[in-house]
């Protein structure tokens, strides 16, 4: 790996990411709201910083995302779900991401292994879901899965050995996450980025369009 391409990369798992990848040498350039005025909701914004980079990129991860949005956390019934709510979370976590997969296909070589990844959660996935609760989030997140596994499928058809992947990162202890860890086991983004980075490495062109865990597990959809 060469080239890497981290979006939401201020801090967080993402700025761990950056931070290993560029350890090891790789060059890496990062897009944030706090230090770039990135805003992956505005497509205006997506696509001006987008198509300012040149394209050859290994790996672009798109590492943005939030569980609370202007103080609305996730709804333990339906009688707290909110229309502005729901939206909010869409917008973030997965118009965003869906929006920068538009604008990245031109930054992915054609020839040649690369890598586009998603951070999602467990709790989007449809089959594993037993608890309930979480509506915005979890729709969201089930959301950005299609899009990852949609898009895996048009990519193929021009990058041949892209790999199109979502993946969930675990339980990442971060003051945004503290309130509602509950009894999950948690990790720094250090230990995340690393873990994440070991899956990415050991994907193969076969794997596109799927959803992985941490560990490199296929979680069910």
């Amino acid at each position: 790996m060469e080239r890497a391409l981290i979006i939401g990369a201020s801090g967080g798992i993402g700025g761990a990411v950056a931070r290993t990848l560029s350890a090891r040498g790789v060059a890496v350039s990062t897009l944030s709201r706090s230090a770039d005025g990135f805003d992956i909701t505005d497509e205006s914004r997506v696509a001006g910083a987008l198509g300012a980079l040149e394209p050859g990129f290994d790996l672009i991860l798109v590492a943005t995302g939030a569980l609370v949005i202007d103080g609305a956390g996730p709804e333990k019934t339906l009688r707290a779900l909110t229309a502005q709510a729901m939206a909010d979370q869409f917008a973030l976590n997965c118009i965003g991401p869906a929006l920068v997969l538009k604008h990245a296909v031109r930054l992915l070589p054609r020839k040649g292994r690369s890598v586009f990844a998603a951070l999602s959660a467990r709790v989007g996935s449809i089959g594993d879901n037993a608890l309930g609760g979480w509506y915005s989030y979890r729709a969201a997140k089930a959301a950005l899965n299609q899009v990852v596994h949609t898009g895996a499928i048009e990519l193929a058809r021009s990058h041949p050995q892209a790999i199109c992947v979502a993946l969930h990162p675990g339980t990442v202890a971060t003051a945004l996450t503290a309130a509602h860890a509950g009894g999950h086991a948690t990790v720094t983004p250090d230990q995340a980025a690393q873990n994440l980075l070991g899956v990415i490495d050991g994907l193969t062109p076969a794997e596109t369009g799927l959803f992985f865990d941490w560990k490199g597990e296929r979680i069910v959809w």
